[in-house]
């Protein structure tokens, strides 16, 4: 995990050191500058998972015709090194390089052969090429100044804070997409339109089970310690103890309000799977201390977004002093129907259809919070339950087996998914309810008290007045903005770019 940075069309070394500086927190094991003639600069601030001795980037091939700076990871890379090592020179043992060889013999063509989450870019024979991975787990932004002009500049650069006070016009780049300085954007990746395949029950609760031990086993690369976020939900109790089975240790992570039922869940399920357990229990003034610094770094003002992001936080920070990687159980909600209004869709192929949609959503909403949540304590957030093999796999179950209806007219929801784990995990967390983050950990609850003070001085309609484009819901989500703008002198940029929860 890492921060990249570049400038293209003109070789403005500054604007890439500056970029850079906003993101520290991204990379602080190290950093480099690659300047390419007169045509531009890329640069990387590291965090060393992969090859922390060898693997300092910017990366260059055996004649230094072409290098690389990266964020992310590609987990199928020695499938993709053992071909290359035939016509290639390797360096390092880093998975960025593989990249790098890989695009020398594969062009544009390169990111279909990946398997991971990714943002990189390339600069050969005096052009760009920029990619970001299918579903958008590693952030990517680009900007552009005199847009439309001969001397047209484009930026890059992983978070919007390092951007916006460079360019005139910010976008978020499209996740399973990549950028030729020559030939501009091209998709290359959308979420299957699959047909429910008409098999067993049976076959589709081993289809879940081998699909996700193989993910799960695929992400635990790494060359650095590796823990797992633990709630005591459905989705992080099952990451956990898959992960477990494949560890001689494995440290787990929880937080929460003093007796909230995360906390009382999760200690539960590391007892079962034996891991070395931890958990940390904040307070009301804590959280109100840190939502300024939460909210900078979150880059968005959404209310749901920032109740998440609190746990998230103090999760992160407690999970840095063990551990460089984290597993997560994002995704598990929208591939499986987890969501409360999931339940009212009564029609199975347009609750298949939001299902499909809800996984395309998540680049600049849950995945955001992950991404900037982890690397602002300079960790890596994992995401196996977004795997495409597990995405692809996911879309061949019927939305009835997901959101499943028993004869007394209860609806169960990621019913298939609890069937595919009922060996796994104690039978009470298998079955247990679900309950979003930030209302398991309590946090729901401890705002309720923070924010009817917080918001007593805001007159939520004047500020709604003040700001129509933002669709500001509430006067909690009114205080969050507020708290945004006041961080960020550019804040117009950053609150264009804010994604909304759609539901």
């Amino acid at each position: 995990m890492c921060g990249i940075a570049g400038v293209w069309s003109q070789p403005e070394s500054s604007a890439v050191h500056q970029m850079m500086h906003q993101m520290a927190h991204r990379g602080p094991d190290g950093s480099g500058v690659h300047i390419h003639h007169e045509h531009g600069v890329v640069g990387h601030v590291r965090l060393s998972i992969m090859d922390p001795e060898d693997g300092l980037q910017p990366l260059y091939n055996e004649n230094q015709s072409a290098i690389i700076v990266a964020n992310g990871e590609v987990y199928n890379h020695h499938l993709l090194r053992d071909h290359l090592v035939k016509k290639h020179h390797f360096m390092s043992t880093s998975d960025s390089e593989t990249v790098l060889h890989l695009f020398e013999e594969q062009r544009n063509a390169t990111v279909n052969h990946l398997e991971g989450m990714f943002a990189f870019a390339i600069v050969e024979n005096d052009t760009l090429f920029l990619a970001r991975d299918p579903i958008g787990i590693k952030p990517l932004y680009y900007g552009l100044s005199n847009a439309g002009q001969p001397d047209e500049v484009f930026y890059f650069a992983s978070e919007l804070k390092a951007i916006v006070d460079h360019a005139e016009i910010v976008h978020e780049f499209p996740p399973g997409t990549y950028y030729h300085s020559q030939h501009g954007f091209r998709s290359y990746y959308s979420v299957p339109r699959r047909t429910p395949n008409n098999v067993s029950v049976d076959e589709h609760i081993r289809n879940v089970r081998q699909t996700l031990e193989e993910s799960i086993i695929k992400h635990l690369m790494s060359d650095v310690p590796l823990g797992a976020f633990l709630s005591g939900g459905l989705d992080s109790s099952i990451i956990a103890a898959i992960a477990r089975q494949h560890m001689p240790e494995l440290h787990t992570f929880s937080v929460g309000i003093e007796g909230s039922r995360d906390l009382e869940a999760a200690q539960r399920v590391a007892k079962h799977i034996d891991s070395i357990h931890h958990e940390y229990v904040y307070t009301t003034a804590e959280v109100r201390a840190k939502l300024p610094e939460i909210i900078y770094h979150l880059e968005s003002f959404d209310q749901d977004l920032v109740r998440s992001a609190i746990p998230t936080f103090f999760c992160a920070r407690m999970a840095a002093d063990y551990v460089k990687v984290i597993l997560t159980g994002e995704g598990a909600d929208e591939l499986f129907a987890g969501y409360t209004y999931y339940k009212d869709i009564h029609d199975h192929d347009a609750l298949h259809q939001e299902l499909r949609r809800s996984v395309e959503s998540l680049h600049n909403v849950n995945l955001q919070r992950v991404d900037r949540m982890t690397m602002c304590h300079s960790i890596e957030g994992r995401v196996p339950f977004l795997d495409t093999t597990v995405i692809d796999m996911a879309q061949t179950i019927p939305a009835d087996l997901k959101l499943y209806r028993t004869n007394t007219g209860q609806n169960i929801e990621k019913w298939i998914l609890r069937k595919a784990v009922e060996d796994l995990l104690p039978h009470d967390i298998v079955w247990r309810n679900k309950e979003q983050f930030d209302e398991g950990s309590g946090t729901v609850d401890l705002l309720q008290v923070l924010l009817a003070e917080a918001t007593a001085a805001i007159d939520h309609s004047a500020y709604v007045s003040q700001h129509p484009t933002d669709n500001l819901r509430s006067p909690e989500e009114s205080f969050y903005h507020q708290l945004l703008v006041d961080a960020f002198e550019n804040h117009d940029a950053i609150l264009r770019n804010v994604g909304r929860w759609q539901m």
